[in-house]
C-alpha cells in the first residue's frame, strides 16, 4: 500500500500544472505582503490564534481588499463571489505560526491562477527577462495584444513594457 500511495503522488504531481520558478518568485511577494499584514494585525490584537479566528480575520480583510489582493482572496474562496472556499489552506497554517512565505509557496504550487497574479503594472524589465517566451506571450495575449514579427525575447519584453501602462490603467478602472 505505501508503494501505491507514492505512485499516486507521483501521478498527481505530474498531471497537475505548476508555476515556473520565475513565475512563483514574481507572484509570491503580493501574497506574502497580504498575509504578513493579516498575520501582523491579528497577532497585535489577539494572544492566542485559532483557525476559526484566522479565517474570520481573513474574510474581514478580503472584504475590503482591492486589485490583485482581491483576486487572491477570490482564489482562496475568501470573497463573496467565490465559487469554492479553501480558506483553511491559509487560516490553519497561520494559526499554527507557519511562515507566510511557506504558505504562499504552497498556495502557488496548488493553484496556478495565483501565479498569474503577477501580470500587472509592477512588472519590471528585470522581472520580465526572467520569464520564458511563452509566459511573455501569455501576458500579451491576456491583454489582447500580439507581438508580430518578434523573434527574440528582448522584443517581447520591449513590447510588454510599451503596452503595460495602457493595460494597467484599464485594470484600475
Amino acid at each position: 500500500l505505501p508503494h501505491f500511495h507514492t505512485n499516486l503522488e507521483t501521478l498527481q504531481s505530474k498531471s497537475a500544472p505548476s508555476c515556473s520558478e520565475s513565475t512563483k518568485q514574481l507572484a509570491e511577494p503580493m501574497c506574502v505582503g497580504f498575509l504578513h499584514r493579516l498575520y501582523g494585525s491579528v497577532t497585535a490584537t489577539h494572544k492566542e490564534l485559532t483557525p476559526a479566528l484566522m479565517e474570520k480575520e481573513l474574510l474581514r480583510a478580503c472584504s475590503v481588499a482591492q486589485g490583485k489582493e482581491a483576486r487572491l482572496c477570490y482564489y482562496l474562496g475568501a470573497s463573496n463571489d467565490a465559487a469554492t472556499r479553501v480558506t483553511g489552506s491559509v487560516s490553519q497554517p497561520l494559526a499554527s505560526h507557519v511562515p507566510v512565505e511557506k504558505i504562499c509557496q504552497r498556495l502557488s504550487s496548488r493553484d496556478t491562477q495565483i501565479c498569474e497574479l503577477k501580470h500587472g503594472a509592477d512588472l519590471s524589465s528585470e522581472d520580465l527577462k526572467k520569464l520564458r517566451v511563452l509566459e511573455l506571450r501569455n501576458i500579451l495575449a491576456s491583454w489582447g495584444e500580439e507581438c508580430r514579427g518578434c523573434l527574440e525575447k528582448h522584443e517581447f519584453v520591449s513590447l510588454i513594457l510599451e503596452k503595460a501602462p495602457r493595460h494597467s490603467q484599464k485594470r484600475e478602472l
